[in-house]
């Protein structure tokens, strides 16, 4: 893969992307309405705050690289944005729509666990179930003309590990201690126990998390109140 992009390109790329499949009457969109999307202040993290110079000049660095298109439509005078990062006909990537919901996920939000990654880009593509969220990831990380994405080492406190997008270059990966040789600790001779597994109120708080994440999934699809 020979794309490296810096963190605002990624978040202009993310945007486009999201916005073309949540809001496709709107797309492609103004310099303002991209800035307003890069700024948001729901999916997104981090959130920033970045002005319409800030984007037009990404925009510029991302023509350059043939990843974002301008194209104005008939009788507008305003400019208007599309990507061409992938799924379009300038370029080889292609991604299934489950993947595609990933990877503007990974672009928008940063390194998520696939619990999350199924609540919250459902708004962009359908998952069946949590196998369908695995069997994309296990795509993205192992496709030939790839990898895209990488699994982090599991966080304390999680059950699941997280996920990152590699379109911003190699990330450096410590293997878990704990799942290369779940037997070994620090300084101590193998051991015959096992790693310990979450305790219940680590498992609770998950799943309290994951239920969050897909109710303000539900909250966002919901038309906005008169």
């Amino acid at each position: 893969m020979n794309i490296e992009l810096t963190p605002m390109e990624a978040r202009v790329i993310g945007c486009l992307i999201e916005k073309q499949i949540t809001t496709p009457d709107q797309y492609p969109l103004s310099l303002n309405a991209l800035v307003n999307a890069c700024n948001q202040k729901s999916n997104r993290d981090p959130v920033m705050s970045v002005s319409e110079a800030q984007v037009q000049a990404t925009l510029d660095q991302l023509n350059k690289k043939h990843f974002v298109l301008e194209k104005s439509g008939f009788g507008s005078r305003v400019p208007k944005y599309q990507h061409r990062f992938c799924n379009t006909e300038f370029g080889p990537l292609k991604f299934t729509p489950q993947e595609l919901a990933i990877v503007c996920e990974l672009l928008v939000r940063g390194p998520q666990t696939p619990g999350e990654l199924r609540s919250r880009a459902a708004r962009m593509a359908e998952f069946t179930d949590a196998a369908q969220v695995e069997a994309a990831l296990e795509s993205l990380g192992n496709r030939a003309d790839g990898p895209f994405v990488v699994r982090l080492p599991r966080e304390p406190g999680r059950r699941e590990s997280r996920y990152a997008h590699l379109f911003s270059g190699a990330i450096a990966v410590v293997p878990d201690p704990e799942e290369a040789n779940p037997h070994a600790s620090a300084g101590a001779e193998p051991s015959v126990a096992a790693a310990p597994a979450p305790s219940r109120l680590e498992r609770l708080e998950d799943e309290v998390r994951q239920l969050r994440e897909e109710l303000r999934a539900l909250a966002a699809r919901l038309p906005p109140s008169s």
